[in-house]
């Protein structure tokens, strides 16, 4: 598996990729969620985002990935960026086959098969993007996600409904992908055992309630 993310397409830019918040403020509805988050990462590092239900994890990786605009603050971003959350942006309708075909379409890749080999979907290719299970759907998100060549990846509890064994393949994955230069954070629950990992507590940049 070494290299696999690499060695399948390669990324798309030659850069080394870089991702910065600087004093970002995100809100949902009247609520502020977190204010006053400043960091960076280059190439080659891996930030795991922790923090209670409701902190703004999802949020902030959406606006990370462009997708939110922030309150207050800024996102720079040099490299295209992968985002891989609870919603697999395939058609429901199609089969899983069908499905990922149009994204190696849109990315570009010509050969897809190694990354439905890793991740165990080649039996599954012919059943409808709906019946598949949250750990499937989830594993069928990270195959269009490594077809992409994107060098940042922003993964929303990536692994989620995964089975041990599936944990300990995307962990790898992960890894491989940061090792070779890319980047990804990581917002999850469960521990990760990837060398050089760096936790960032979301809860920490929680505005605290005024008294009454």
């Amino acid at each position: 598996m070494s290299r696999f993310c690499l060695t399948l397409c390669a990324m798309q830019e030659d850069a080394s990729p870089n991702l910065t918040a600087k004093s970002l403020a995100c809100r949902r509805g009247d609520r502020l969620l977190f204010k006053g988050l400043s960091f960076a990462i280059a190439g080659g590092e891996v930030l795991h985002l922790t923090g209670a239900n409701g902190t703004g994890k999802t949020t902030l990786i959406r606006t990370l990935a462009g997708l939110t605009t922030p309150f207050a603050g800024e996102v720079e971003r040099v490299g295209a960026v992968g985002l891989v959350d609870e919603r697999p942006a395939l058609d429901p309708d199609l089969a899983l086959g069908r499905a990922l075909a149009f994204w190696h379409r849109v990315d570009g890749c010509s050969d897809p098969s190694e990354a439905l080999a890793v991740l165990g979907l080649e039996p599954l290719l012919e059943v409808p993007v709906r019946y598949l299970s949250t750990g499937q759907r989830k594993r069928a998100g990270l195959a269009a996600l490594l077809n992409r060549g994107a060098p940042i990846w922003l993964l929303d509890e990536p692994l989620s409904g995964l089975d041990v064994a599936a944990i300990e393949q995307v962990t790898a994955l992960i890894a491989d992908h940061v090792s070779g230069g890319g980047i990804a954070l990581i917002a999850s629950h469960q521990t990760l055992k990837i060398d050089g990992l760096r936790t960032l507590e979301l809860g920490e940049y929680v505005p605290t309630q005024e008294p009454a």
